[in-house]
């Protein structure tokens, strides 16, 4: 090799290559340059539309009332009420099925206790008031029934099947609890212990249940309910007319006044539970907080419950066990012990 070859070609050093960065005199590749890819556009933000409620548009507002949005599980978690219910029949029997009313879906399902003269809840189940059989929402029944109580979960039917109305769903489970009331004894049940419970738009029923003149009525008893549960619920239909619901249910104004529970806090005679968890959307968290906070200003008495950690289809399912946050809480609004 010649000394001008030599001298011609530079001599790669380590102390070469590290300065080639920064004075530009050697650029060693081990293959083709790749250019630098842009970095990803970050995602365009979404257009906010004029508000519709409080500070929500109309997209904002429909999502707001829409559980699926907020709880990416809800296909498993409903699908493990109908399991668990049915492992509970495993364990408990068939349910005795009786009719409340004269149509095909007024029946109710009675879980029964061995304990004479028990008292009784009645459980009002969730689905945006237009799905739901009673037959998937048996899973609490086997905690009332081993802590001695009755359990009864009613049909009632789907508002799309009545016209859009939810006028008729409202009389369904007002009859039903007449029906429990007047025939409590033969299943061995207390009438002057009866509570209520329900979830989601059962909740809000159950709303009006406990908000309903039983005396002018159904010439019953102004008291006949002793407790209740409301667990994410709605109780002023005003926001919900304005949201997507209204595509399926047709509210009118005598709807909205008549079906919202805390407009008539006047007839409340029992003691309410109100529950929410904080992974629901903000309106059903808010709502909950809103009707809790609209019964204490009335001087009724009242208890909220906060789940941390729960989503909507989550946190009813702690009312099947005594030591969940609505187990023990329904248990003690009950007197009595957990088993």
């Amino acid at each position: 090799m010649r000394a001008s070859d030599t001298m011609s070609r530079p001599h790669l050093t380590r102390r070469v290559l590290l300065s080639a960065g920064t004075a530009g005199a050697v650029m060693v590749t081990a293959g083709p340059v790749l250019a630098q890819q842009p970095a990803p556009a970050p995602p365009t933000p979404r257009v906010t539309g004029p508000p519709v409620w409080l500070d929500m548009d109309q997209a904002a507002l429909d999502a707001a009332y829409d559980q699926s949005v907020y709880a990416p599980n809800l296909p498993q978690l409903t699908k493990r009420y109908a399991t668990n219910s049915e492992d509970v029949r495993t364990r408990l029997g068939a349910p005795q099925r009786s009719a409340y009313g004269t149509t095909p879906v007024e029946g109710l399902d009675v879980y029964t206790t061995k304990r004479p003269n028990a008292p009784i809840t009645i459980f009002l189940h969730g689905g945006a008031w237009r799905t739901g059989l009673a037959k998937n929402y048996a899973f609490p029944a086997e905690l009332f029934v081993h802590a001695g109580a009755h359990c009864i979960v009613p049909d009632f039917a789907w508002v799309q099947d009545v016209g859009g109305s939810l006028m008729p769903l409202a009389e369904q489970v007002r009859r039903a609890v007449a029906w429990v009331y007047s025939n409590a004894q033969r299943f061995g049940g207390d009438p002057n212990r009866l509570y209520v419970s329900g979830h989601s738009s059962g909740a809000h029923l159950t709303g009006v249940l406990l908000t309903t003149d039983w005396r002018q009525d159904f010439n019953l008893p102004a008291d006949i309910i002793k407790g209740g549960l409301c667990c994410s619920g709605i109780f002023d239909l005003k926001p919900v007319r304005l949201s997507a619901r209204s595509k399926y249910v047709n509210f009118t104004d005598k709807m909205e006044q008549a079906l919202s529970p805390q407009r008539h806090l006047d007839r409340l005679t029992a003691p309410v539970l109100v529950a929410y968890g904080t992974l629901e959307t903000p309106e059903f968290q808010r709502q909950s907080r809103d009707f809790a906070a609209a019964v204490q200003a009335a001087g009724k008495p009242v208890q909220l419950l906060v789940g941390e950690g729960y989503n909507h289809f989550e946190i009813i399912e702690t009312l099947s066990n005594p030591y969940g946050l609505l187990g023990r809480a329904v248990l003690e609004q009950m007197h009595l012990a957990r088993m």
